[in-house]
C-alpha cells in the first residue's frame, strides 16, 4: 500500500499517530565559466547527485550497521492484543522464526505462537475443497489483503510445507495452503504472492490440474505478472518484481530454459533495476513514487516505505557485483539512517518490516547470514511426511 503523502495518520506497530515528519534541505550549487557550455542536462543532474556526497563506509562499518538495524528492529515486539494480522505477519516476513511477540506480557517465539493456533485479529481461515485458505479482508489493513499473501510470506520465512498449522482447534499443514492455492490457480488475477508462494515450494517445472480441469504451471502465472503495469500496482510494483524475482532465481538455479514468460519476466525486472537507479534521490533514498518518476517525501515514513520495498526487491534481484555498487550502497545507508532516526517512535508497520527484510537480504548476500539468526536465503527442504 502507498500511503498518500497528505495522509497524516497512520497504522503503526501499536499505535496509530499523527505521522512523522523530517525535512530535509538539500542545496545544489553550480557555477558557470564564461563561454559556451557543452554539458548536456543530464550530465549536470549526476554531476550534482554525486559532488558533495558523504563518504561511504567500510565494509566493516556497514555491517555493523546492518546488524544494529536489523536487532533494534526485532526488539519492536508486536501484541497480539494490539496488533492485527496484517501487521504481525509483515513481521514474520521479516524476521520469520525469529520474531519475537509480546503475548500477555511475556516474550514468546512469534511464528511458533502463531502456528500453533494463535488468536489474533484478521488470522482467519476457512476449508477448501483441496485444503485450507486464508480469508481475504482487502483494503482494511486487518486481514489479508491479497490473495495467497499469508502463504507468500511463510515461503519466506522458509516455513516448511508438512509444518503443522492450528486453526481454530482444527489440525492442518502448511502444505494444506499450497494445495487449495494450486487448486485456486485460475481465480488469481493478482498472483504476486501466489507466485511468490508457488516458485518457493515447488519446481519450476511442476504442471497441476486446477478447479477450471485444466493443466496449470508457474509460467502461466510468470506470464500474467510480467505483463502487468507496475504504476497500477500495489506498492509501485514492488512486491511483482519480488515475486518474479522469486521465480526467476529458482527457474535459474535449476538450470532450465529462459524462454517465453520466463525471458519477459527478466525484461521487466531489468527494466525496474535501470529506472530504480535512474530515478534515486541525491540523499540516496529511492524514488516515493516507485518505478514511474523522479520524487520524493517531507514525511520520513513514505520514504522509508519507498525505499524499503524498492531495495527488498533488489536486494534479490541484483547479482553480488551490482550489490556492492556504489549507488545501491548508498540506498542501503541511508535506508538506515532513517531507521536510525526513528528507532525511538511508533512507525508504520509495514514499510518498517519490509525495509528490514531488504536489509536482511542485502546483508546476506553481500556479507554473508548473520550469526544466530534464522537464515533469510537458501531453500526450503520439505521434510519427511
Amino acid at each position: 500500500m502507498i500511503w498518500p503523502v497528505a495522509f497524516r495518520r497512520r497504522v503503526l506497530c501499536g499505535l496509530v499517530l499523527s505521522g512523522l515528519t523530517t525535512v530535509a534541505a538539500v542545496t545544489l550549487l553550480a557555477t558557470a565559466g564564461c563561454g559556451r557550455s557543452t554539458t548536456t542536462g543530464e550530465q549536470v543532474t549526476q554531476a550534482a547527485k554525486t559532488a558533495a556526497l558523504p563518504p561511504l563506509p567500510t565494509d566493516a562499518e556497514l555491517r555493523e550497521r546492518l546488524d544494529k538495524a536489523i536487532e533494534f528492529s526485532r526488539a519492536r515486539h508486536l501484541n497480539p492484543g494490539t496488533n492485527n494480522a496484517w501487521q504481525i505477519v509483515h513481521g514474520v516476513l521479516a524476521y520469520g522464526y525469529d520474531l519475537v511477540l509480546n503475548v500477555d506480557g511475556k516474550p514468546v517465539a512469534g511464528l511458533d505462537w502463531i502456528l500453533d493456533d494463535g488468536k489474533f485479529k484478521g488470522w482467519v481461515f476457512e476449508p477448501g475443497a483441496k485444503g485450507l485458505r486464508a480469508i481475504l479482508d482487502p483494503g482494511t489493513k486487518v486481514g489479508e489483503g491479497h490473495e495467497d499473501q499469508w502463504l507468500g510470506y511463510m515461503s519466506q520465512a522458509h516455513v516448511d510445507p508438512n509444518t503443522v498449522l492450528r486453526v481454530g482447534g482444527h489440525e492442518y499443514k502448511v502444505a494444506d495452503l499450497i494445495a487449495q492455492t494450486q487448486w485456486d490457480a485460475p481465480e488469481r488475477p493478482e498472483a504476486t504472492w501466489t507466485l511468490m508462494a508457488l516458485a518457493t515450494y515447488l519446481p519450476t517445472d511442476a504442471v497441476w490440474k486446477a478447479k477450471d480441469g485444466k493443466d496449470w504451471n508457474l509460467e502461466r502465472f510468470v506470464t500474467l505478472e510480467a505483463a502487468q503495469d507496475l504504476n497500477v500496482s500495489a506498492c509501485g510494483g514492488s512486491h511483482r518484481l519480488y515475486g518474479l524475482t522469486v521465480a526467476l532465481n529458482r527457474r535459474k538455479r535449476e538450470g532450465l530454459p529462459m524462454t517465453g514468460g520466463w525471458l519477459a519476466a527478466q525484461q521487466k525486472i531489468d527494466g525496474a533495476i535501470e529506472l530504480a537507479q535512474k530515478y534515486q534521490q541525491p540523499d540516496g533514498t529511492f524514488s516515493t513514487e516507485y518505478f514511474k518518476r523522479s520524487a520524493t517525501s517531507r514525511d520520513i515514513g513514505t520514504r522509508i516505505n519507498t525505499t524499503g520495498h524498492t531495495l527488498e526487491f533488489l536486494a534479490l534481484a541484483l547479482d553480488r557485483d551490482q550489490l556492492s555498487a556504489p549507488w545501491v550502497t548508498r540506498a542501503c545507508v541511508a535506508l538506515l539512517k532513517m531507521l536510525e532516526a526513528t528507532k525511538e517512535l511508533d512507525v508504520e508497520c509495514a514499510g518498517l518490516y519490509h525495509a528490514v527484510h531488504g536489509l536482511r537480504i542485502y546483508r546476506a548476500r553481500r556479507f554473508g547470514e548473520s550469526e544466530g539468526s534464522h537464515p533469510v536465503l537458501g531453500e526450503v527442504v520439505a521434510s519427511a511426511p
